[in-house]
């Protein structure tokens, strides 16, 4: 199995992963959407590793050899302990120590750490003066699960309470392992920090799994953009709920592996009102007088500062062709822009621009943002449940 480092907004989550042949497992990967098409950027592949906790989301019963102490079940001793290794190692990214965190990580990661590196570069500036804390602390013991279970899942809390959690992983090999959330906080860009544990032999906690997720988006929360979603489900503006939907997914769930009741129901909430003709495992086609753009991912993103919507699609070999002029690129994104807000005129509400990516063979050809003053410039209805998040 394979997995890759990619980063979704820039400066968001990262994956960092390597390949292995032991039976060590490694963890680090980032987020799932609501919709199997939004699949991170080409552009931002940073490396490709091999992969040994996958993230499952089909529906799994707790396997009665495996179990999860929540931190109010730990003892004292236990909690104490995990918190300062994990808070240690956030301690090593906020200060940019990349070989000291490597130094406390299992070795079939720390033999090829560039991926993880090269996260905690991009991410200490926007910690570096932040306030770090220790949300939550989880352990999971797979020490008696068979050696080669293809599935495992940990429930946390009491089942199917609105406070339980599941982590679900695939192909685990049986160890000790725990799960600690951190956030940093006090910054313009909160982030969350989750760390994968495998405890050694000595015992002693190390590194398996790296991610990082920001806790806003444009300066809104998670519960922010599901009350918004919400508004514009009401008002029958799905398209504007459901990529609103996908934010507040993104936002409130820490790391892919991991669901609850509360996600559940969003999740539900999502499929009800999600539009037909969404890119997914079809593509969406725009027509624009004689010429189709092939749409293959909507998102929403921040990348830039103001709350975007970030559309990825896949130029005919006539249409990569004229992306080689930079007067002729910019007539085809705006084109394409100017083709989906005429499909879905709603989109003007919701946000405040296009950023548009021409991609092909897993690159990114051209991109570009286009206010959306420049895509319709006229004034938006008054329908919008609230004002797309600025600047």
């Amino acid at each position: 199995m394979w997995c890759c480092v990619l980063s979704w907004p820039p400066h968001c989550t990262r994956l960092a992963v390597a390949r292995i042949r032991s039976c060590v497992p490694l963890l680090n990967m980032r987020w799932t959407p609501l919709n199997s098409q939004l699949r991170p950027h080409p552009g931002r592949l940073v490396g490709l590793l091999a992969l040994l906790l996958l993230l499952v989301f089909a529906p799994l019963g707790a396997r009665a050899d495996v179990s999860c102490t929540t931190q109010s079940q730990m003892t004292p001793a236990e909690r104490d302990a995990l918190a300062a290794a994990a808070r240690s190692m956030a301690v090593e990214v906020q200060h940019g120590d990349a070989q000291a965190l490597r130094q406390q990580t299992i070795p079939p990661v720390a033999q090829d750490f560039s991926g993880i590196a090269s996260s905690i570069q991009s991410l200490q500036p926007l910690i570096a003066k932040a306030a770090l804390t220790v949300d939550n602390l989880y352990l999971l013991d797979a020490s008696q699960q068979p050696a080669h279970a293809a599935q495992t899942t940990f429930t946390c809390g009491l089942p199917d309470s609105l406070m339980s959690v599941n982590f679900r992983f695939h192909d685990l090999p049986p160890a000790h392992y725990a799960l600690a959330i951190l956030h940093a906080t006090g910054v313009s860009q909160p982030q969350q920090i989750t760390l994968v544990l495998q405890q050694s032999a000595l015992p002693r906690w190390m590194l398996a799994g790296f991610f990082v997720r920001p806790m806003t988006m444009a300066g809104h929360d998670g519960l922010w953009f599901w009350t918004e979603a919400r508004a514009y489900a009401q008002r029958k503006m799905d398209w504007d709920a459901w990529l609103y939907y996908q934010a507040a997914r993104y936002l409130l769930s820490p790391v892919d592996f991991l669901d609850s009741p509360n996600l559940e129901k969003l999740n539900h909430e999502a499929s009800a009102i999600r539009p037909e003709g969404t890119p997914g495992r079809q593509p969406m086609m725009l027509h624009a007088g004689a010429s189709t753009y092939t749409v293959i991912a909507l998102r929403p993103t921040d990348a830039l500062g103001p709350l975007d919507l970030s559309v990825h699609y896949q130029p005919s070999a006539a249409q990569s062709a004229a992306l080689n002029d930079p007067v002729a690129a910019r007539q085809q994104v705006l084109a394409a822009a100017q083709a989906l807000l005429a499909a879905h005129p709603e989109l003007q509400t919701a946000f405040q621009g296009f950023w548009m990516h021409a991609d092909q063979g897993g690159s990114s050809l051209y991109a570009l943002e286009l206010p959306m003053t420049q895509v319709a410039p006229v004034s938006a209805p008054a329908a919008a449940p609230s004002k797309p998040a600025a600047r």
